[in-house]
């Protein structure tokens, strides 16, 4: 008795088509029309797929960016591609509580209404330097200025109700813990261990305010975005940037990294469940 045994040739799929499986595009068709939307940080990475995303629902977009260079570039891309002409500019920097006061008060002079604010923007792992206010930097601009620039648009947020708050963190609040007999790393500085600090911090400002929020109409959510190929990873260390190139085919694209950010925006389902981690 004879076998027949037939060679094929297995073909395993590539890491971009498991890339795609996994961390595909979340499909929705809500309109955000009449929308005013907050993005910092919105000229490059996640923070501009969210912008693209948002104006192409057509939302009002307020790209907050500290480069204004690159905010411009970003933007007449955006709005060539989505026809949306109602994308503006209006300069943030994060690290200086005066330029986030100026930003608020033009917010508030200028918009009747703020339905969305998704604080996007960040530093990771840098070396040590601190803000204009003497904060260390990722702690001020990550946490701080967020708090700050979210404090000061709250009544805006309340009066356009219903109206959420978007907070980047990540799974790096599991690497730190919130040091406050040396909250601006004086004595030891460790730029993971701070970026984690940053992060853990945000999770809970999100908490803190779904509370004091409650029964206002405003509801906000925390994000961890997932492991995302962006500018941030350029002030990492050699070992690091090893250990990324052997990672990347499994990590996410900017587009990719944005669509929690774009669902906890745009999802109906979310009106009545503040609070939540995605």
């Amino acid at each position: 008795m004879y076998c027949l045994i037939v060679h094929k040739t297995v073909h395993f799929p590539s890491s971009s088509y498991v890339r795609e499986f996994f961390f595909g595009q979340w499909s929705s068709k809500v309109r955000l029309d009449g929308k005013t939307v907050i993005i910092t940080g919105a000229n490059t990475g996640i923070g501009k797929e969210t912008t693209r995303d948002l104006a192409k629902r057509g939302a009002r977009i307020i790209m907050a960016c500290r480069d204004i260079v690159k905010a411009k570039a970003a933007q007449r891309e955006i709005v060539a591609e989505s026809g949306n002409q109602n994308v503006l500019i209006r300069k943030l920097d994060l690290a200086d509580t005066k330029s986030i006061r100026e930003f608020a008060d033009v917010i508030s002079k200028e918009e009747k209404q703020l339905h969305i604010l998704i604080n996007n923007a960040g530093v990771m792992m840098c070396p040590y330097s601190k803000t204009a206010d003497g904060f260390e930097m990722q702690f001020g601009v990550n946490h701080l200025g967020h708090f700050l620039l979210t404090f000061l648009l709250i009544d805006l947020l309340k009066k356009s109700a219903p109206s959420r708050i978007i907070i980047l963190s990540s799974m790096a609040h599991s690497w730190g813990t919130i040091k406050l007999d040396d909250i601006n790393s004086e004595k030891s500085y460790h730029n993971r261990r701070e970026y984690g600090q940053s992060k853990l911090a945000n999770i809970l400002c999100a908490r803190s305010l779904v509370k004091k929020l409650k029964d206002t109409g405003v509801t906000v959510y925390a994000v961890h975005p997932g492991i995302v190929r962006t500018e941030l990873k350029r002030h990492m260390n050699l070992g690091l940037l090893c250990l990324w190139k052997m990672v990347r085919p499994f990590t996410k694209t900017s587009v990719q990294g944005a669509q929690t950010s774009i669902y906890c925006a745009v999802e109906p389902a979310l009106d009545s469940h503040s609070g939540g981690y995605y």
